[in-house]
């Protein structure tokens, strides 16, 4: 099976360790690690501070290799920032989709527990046993979530295209919010206007 691993580190140290024993020593025959990205949440959002790639079937135009680059790409932008702001906790407390599915999605869970200054260490592996990365894994103080590669590649899909969507509804407000403004600005000069009419009435009696 195809799986994407996220282990949240608590201690940025051991992420690092983390990905540089992995990189050191092939696991077995039955479990394989495609790439590695190791990521930090930081003042400016998200940093990547290490990664791999087995360069084994991980070119852009294959579904495999273009897994990591979409979750980094969806990770560090709207989607990503909200859900590592303030809103990520409002949406956290309020009954969704993810709630009644069971279960959340790896930009959630990646986006939603990494603190400032945590790191996060994502893997896209072929796996027969589980049993082989939990046991590499577990050596550290982490937290880890595995998901199904296809269903990432399905949410990374649904994410691009929400963001779309996100931008052509911001600028729809934008431009609504400034059509409401304008007429607001206008109104204003119109009463404006007519005020000075009235008092020039008053000063030039003659036009009366």
């Amino acid at each position: 099976m195809q799986s994407v691993i996220a282990a949240v580190f608590k201690n940025e140290s051991e992420g690092f360790q983390a990905i540089t024993e992995l990189k050191k020593q092939p696991l077995d025959d039955k479990t394989f690690v495609f790439q590695m990205v190791l990521v930090k949440r930081g003042a400016q959002g998200i940093e990547i501070c290490d990664r791999f790639d087995s360069e084994v079937l991980t070119s852009s135009d294959t579904v495999i290799g273009g897994l990591m680059g979409g979750f980094l790409g969806i990770l560090g932008g709207p989607i990503g920032v909200l859900l590592m702001g303030s809103y990520g906790a409002l949406i956290g407390s309020m009954a969704d989709a993810t709630d009644v599915l069971g279960g959340e999605a790896l930009i959630e869970t990646v986006a939603g527990k990494l603190a400032d200054g945590e790191t996060a260490l994502v893997l896209l592996a072929e796996e027969e046993d589980e049993a082989v990365l939990d046991a590499e894994l577990k050596k550290y103080d982490c937290e880890v979530a595995r998901f199904d590669a296809a269903v990432v590649a399905e949410e990374l899909e649904e994410a691009a295209k929400l963001e779309i969507e996100m931008a052509r509804q911001a600028r729809y407000n934008l431009r609504k919010a400034a059509l409401e403004d304008h007429k607001a600005a206008v109104e204003e000069k119109r009463g404006k206007f007519i005020e000075e009419l009235k008092q020039f009435k008053v000063d030039a009696p003659s036009i009366k």
